[in-house]
């Protein structure tokens, strides 16, 4: 009995700890969810801690949001890239074909500063004989530069009919007069060539008006420079020989030129290259033309040139800017223009606003004939008319009244008893007499 009761409380009573776990802090019981009861057969001698605690559930995995396919990008069609002509080439090319088919014209170096600008002005887009003797005319018939300045562009332009387009010309040349007149109070540019090239350069682009080819006509010629100078007709001749890009043809920009021709030809080459640019601008279909093009470029004949007949299509120069940077650039250029315009009527369009025109529906009305609707013509033209009065009647000049003699004053008689004096013959004799005696 005593065995079995001494089992029965050991097995309900724990088992003693160890020495190492007794030293122990007892670790915090992990939250796990409650367990089990055990079953009625298992064994009263295990602990606790030998049950596994139960596995945690895994939470649901919520599903992934589909996917939407990203929007594929427009395809943007790309424009062909014209390529640049192998200029290297081509000009060596053009030099040589342009000497067998010309002759240079040396420039006229005694003329003055101003002189060579209003000579690049009528040679822009001409031929040198016409514009050297446009140019003769114009100031042999004129008083002085000033009188050119303040005349009209159309008369002008009646005293320059040797040139292609004298009513360009005429314009260009009041422009730069009056630019010239303006910084100066004076008509000379001899100040510019005391310098330095850059302040020669800087003169002439300060001058309200002067074209390109104008400031690089005078800076090779004048000033020393090396510059090729490019007019309508020289970038004709360069485009459809295959020299320059479409784009460079609009815009007039080539660049690249002065590096492949050297200094020493450079006068040489443009005087060639600008006789061959009026070939293209008033023959571009002859036979000239199509030689030179066969020599440097064939390949040209069929891609640049033009159908017999058909021009050759003007430049299309490119829109400005757009945005603040381009609306400044218009203002500038406008207020520019206005600040330098030339005197006179026909000098240069104003800006809209300047003169208003009269609004719509002003005026006597007017049928579809042309005739007032009241019948009324409206008022007379002034008119000077002639002196129709009475005719004057001129009367002779009366004779001046004859003069009235003037009454003698009364002599006095001589007295009787008193002698009479010496008359003035006796005293001429006594004089006479006195200035023949010797002096003492």
């Amino acid at each position: 009995m005593t065995a079995s009761k001494r089992s029965a409380s050991g097995a309900g009573k724990p088992a003693p700890k160890s020495k190492a776990a007794a030293g122990k802090k007892p670790a915090a019981p992990a939250k796990q969810p409650a367990a089990k009861p055990p079953a009625k057969g298992a064994a009263s001698g295990k602990s606790p801690a030998a049950a596994k605690p139960a596995v945690p559930a895994k939470p649901a995995v919520s599903p992934k949001p589909a996917v939407t396919p990203k929007p594929e990008k427009a395809q943007v069609q790309k424009l062909p890239v014209e390529k640049t002509p192998a200029r290297a080439t081509l000009v060596p090319k053009l030099a040589k074909a342009l000497k067998s088919v010309y002759k240079p014209v040396p420039p006229n170096t005694s003329r003055s500063f101003l002189d060579q600008v209003l000579f690049a002005c009528c040679l822009e887009n001409s031929p040198a004989a016409a514009a050297e003797k446009a140019l003769t005319r114009l100031i042999e018939n004129a008083f002085d530069l000033n009188e050119v300045r303040v005349t009209t562009v159309a008369e002008l332009a009646e005293s320059l009919q040797d040139l292609p387009d004298p009513a360009r010309a005429a314009l260009a040349l009041r422009r730069a007069l009056q630019g010239v007149f303006e910084s100066t109070y004076s008509f000379s540019l001899e100040h510019a060539r005391k310098h330095s090239l850059a302040h020669g350069m800087r003169t002439l682009e300060g001058l309200h008006g002067l074209s390109p080819f104008v400031v690089h006509h005078v800076a090779s010629t004048a000033l020393g420079g090396h510059f090729i100078p490019l007019d309508q007709g020289a970038l004709a001749g360069l485009f459809v020989t295959g020299l320059i890009t479409q784009q460079e043809y609009d815009t007039g920009k080539v660049s690249g030129l002065d590096r492949i021709i050297p200094k020493k030809a450079g006068i040489e080459f443009s005087s060639l290259l600008h006789q061959f640019g009026i070939d293209c601008l008033t023959n571009l279909h002859g036979t000239t033309v199509r030689k030179i093009v066969q020599a440097v470029n064939p390949a040209a004949l069929k891609d640049r040139f033009p159908k017999r007949g058909e021009p050759l299509p003007a430049p299309n120069p490119p829109p400005p800017a757009a945005g603040k940077e381009g609306q400044k650039a218009a203002d500038a250029a406008r207020l520019a223009a206005e600040a330098h315009r030339p005197a006179g009527p026909q000098a240069a369009a104003r800006p809209a606003g300047k003169t208003p025109l009269p609004p719509p529906g002003s005026g006597p009305k007017r049928t579809a004939d042309g005739k007032t609707a009241s019948g009324k013509t409206g008022p007379k033209p002034f008119v000077v008319k002639p002196n129709i009065g009475k005719p004057l009647t001129i009367k002779p000049p009366e004779p001046p009244p004859a003069a009235a003699a003037k009454p003698k004053p009364p002599t006095k008689p001589v007295a009787a008893g008193k002698p009479a004096g010496k008359s003035a013959a006796e005293g001429g004799k006594h004089s006479q007499q006195l200035a023949k005696r010797k002096p003492r």
